[in-house]
């Protein structure tokens, strides 16, 4: 009789611990297997002009920020302004990841809106997006001079984002 007791208060008090483990911490921040490892491998068409590629290996010997995009995203609306702020700082490149996207909408968003990246990489199927654990855009990653994986962002990029995830490791020398 006494264990028919206390087994709801046990129930209730691991209840309780449990949502209190998750108390204070941000439900949007999806940790990435990728940080400190390769950045996938990647061999993609170019959104402007298909007939070039750009490999992983093209980009070896520079720090650049990627930037997972679809013109059917309305929160790479949102983000698409600071994108553009940063492209122009000059101090990072940036190139685009254009994912699950139809070409040709593609480029009227970018003839509309602006294109401030580097190269866009052009990712119709998603497989190179599922590769870097893509699971939405927006997504930012921040990759090192010698494809490490610095940083990983979900959602849209904003100044103070950026400043809290991305600029602390800009301080560090870049491998080579």
């Amino acid at each position: 009789m006494k264990l028919t007791l206390l087994l709801p208060l046990l129930a209730f008090v691991a209840l309780g611990v449990l949502l209190k483990s998750g108390i204070g911490k941000d439900p949007t921040l999806v940790p990435s297997p990728l940080i400190a490892k390769p950045a996938p491998a990647f061999d993609l068409p170019l959104l402007a002009d298909q007939e070039q590629r750009l490999t992983r290996d093209d980009l070896l010997g520079t720090r650049y920020l990627l930037n997972v995009w679809g013109s059917w995203c309305p929160a790479c609306q949102v983000e698409h302004p600071y994108i553009t702020e940063l492209a122009e700082g000059g101090e990072l490149p940036v190139y685009g990841l254009n994912w699950k996207d139809e070409a040709g909408e593609a480029k009227r968003w970018l003839d509309y809106f602006g294109n401030p990246y580097r190269a866009n990489l052009y990712d119709p199927s998603g497989r190179t997006g599922i590769d870097f654990g893509v699971y939405g855009a927006p997504e930012t990653f921040l990759i090192d001079a010698d494809g490490t994986v610095l940083a990983k962002h979900v959602g849209p990029l904003d100044a103070q984002i950026f400043a809290e995830t991305f600029a602390p490791l800009l301080t560090a020398e870049p491998e080579s």
